[in-house]
């Protein structure tokens, strides 16, 4: 049952320090936090990890617990009973009468294994098993960084747009106001207001879409960092600095050991290579020595019991050799080497995984920065276009129609920029995770 139950921590979570377990022990920060004050309080205070970090506690007690049978195990036990009817028995010729009606005992006892597969297995597991849990652990704090961080990046993004659709708000009003002067001193046809109103009327409900996404966004994000929903924090940005981050070595090599899923893997293979020896193990003898003290009482009467003891104390050894078990022990054997193959296969398709998540991590992040550079380029020449329309347009050489058009390129063009640098921020998280350098303390 320990086996079974620790590789279901240490496998099933593929869904950590105790200082982490209480949230109410780290200070809960508030007003403008940076990406790396998210993460460091998120390490101590997201779910996944806490949970992660007690079953981590969970598995060491256990491992503990089946260590202790290396230890003496020490006993007592005590028993009395009031005899109706005494035994006799023939002697001889004559009819003899043994015991006392009143009788009762106290039994001192010491077992100590000497030589058992079960404690042998577990003290050659031991160190795996805390190695596959804190490897869970470990692998919850990775996954909890890249979520937390892709949450951040999205509340950032919308901010963003929201600031770019503010200077739209600003600019068409302006706009809007110029075209119904016009309109009024009979210069133009109210065509060119009215579609300046429309325009205006969609960049504010864009606006409205953006603002009213924000409570949804930091909830989840709270989630993922375990903060408290009654408390709030704005978050810290700048643009130059995390568009100079958005860029990596792209040629990093991919390095399987420096997966943790490809680590726990390994481990696992470990002890399925451990198990098949413990099966064999079976064969084995199981040795024991106990040592015992047993105080006799007996009596006619019980008021007298306990006035006289008879002890008798005892030291032996135990000895247990299987012979036959009807070809159990052969099958359980088969079975683990099977057990051995199996894990042989699941490494070599977890390294196929690995490698086909590594190249289309890094397809993706290299196709991200190409995009981005071309969007980069596409907004600049659009706020180009806007400025020479706008210039046009008071000038009287263009129509409305035109500028709208413009200001609808621009806008699309500044959030599109906007997109893909967050889509390279996601895709390079995406690539450290998947060569395994996330790092966290």
């Amino acid at each position: 049952m320990f086996k079974k139950h620790v590789l279901l921590l240490g496998l099933g979570i593929l869904l950590f320090s105790t200082a982490g377990y209480g949230q109410e022990d780290n200070p809960v920060p508030t007003g403008e936090l940076s990406l790396d004050q998210i993460l460091d309080y998120s390490l101590l205070n997201s779910p996944l990890i806490r949970q992660s970090q007690i079953d981590e506690a969970i598995g060491d007690q256990e491992i503990k617990s089946s260590l202790a049978g290396w230890f003496p195990q020490i006993s007592a036990s005590a028993g009395g009973a009031y005899n109706i009817k005494l035994q006799t028995q023939v002697i001889g010729d004559q009819l003899i009468t043994f015991g006392q009606p009143w009788n009762s005992n106290v039994l001192f006892q010491v077992n100590q294994t000497l030589f058992n597969r079960d404690q042998l297995f577990a003290s050659k597991t031991s160190k795996y098993y805390r190695e596959q849990l804190e490897k869970v652990t470990e692998n919850s704090k990775i996954n909890t960084i890249v979520e937390v961080s892709k949450a951040y990046y999205d509340i950032l993004l919308a901010n963003e747009q929201l600031n770019i659709l503010e200077e739209n708000i600003s600019r068409l009003e302006k706009q809007y106001k110029d075209a119904k002067n016009r309109y009024d001193a009979g210069l133009v046809d109210k065509t060119d207001y009215q579609r300046s109103s429309i325009a205006l009327s969609n960049v504010k409900s864009d606006r409205n879409r953006v603002q009213t996404s924000f409570d949804a966004k930091y909830a989840y994000l709270k989630q993922l960092m375990g903060y408290p929903h009654d408390s709030d924090f704005t978050l810290q940005f700048d643009r130059e600095s995390m568009v100079a981050e958005m860029f990596m070595d792209a040629s990093e090599p991919l390095i399987l050991d420096n997966r943790v899923e490809y680590q726990l893997m390994k481990t696992q293979q470990t002890l399925n290579e451990i198990q098949t020896s413990y099966e064999k193990w079976n064969y084995l003898p199981e040795l024991s020595a106990n040592y015992r003290y047993n105080w006799l009482y007996f009596n006619q009467d019980f008021s007298n019991l306990y006035n006289q003891a008879y002890p008798t104390s005892s030291v032996g050894l135990t000895l247990s050799l299987p012979i036959f078990q009807g070809g159990k022990r052969v099958n359980r054997v088969r079975i683990a080497n099977l057990q051995v193959d199996r894990g042989e296969i699941d490494l070599q398709n977890l390294s196929s995984q690995i490698k086909t998540e590594y190249e289309v991590a890094l397809a993706n992040y290299q196709s991200s920065i190409y995009e981005w550079e071309a969007i980069r380029d596409n907004m600049e020449m659009a706020e180009n276009v806007y400025d020479i329309i706008k210039l046009q347009y008071d000038e009287g050489v263009k129509a409305y129609v035109d500028l709208v058009v413009a200001e609808t390129d621009l806008r699309t063009a500044q959030i599109n920029h906007l997109n893909a640098i967050f889509q390279v921020l996601e895709s390079k998280l995406d690539l450290k995770k998947a060569l395994g350098l996330i790092e966290f303390n």
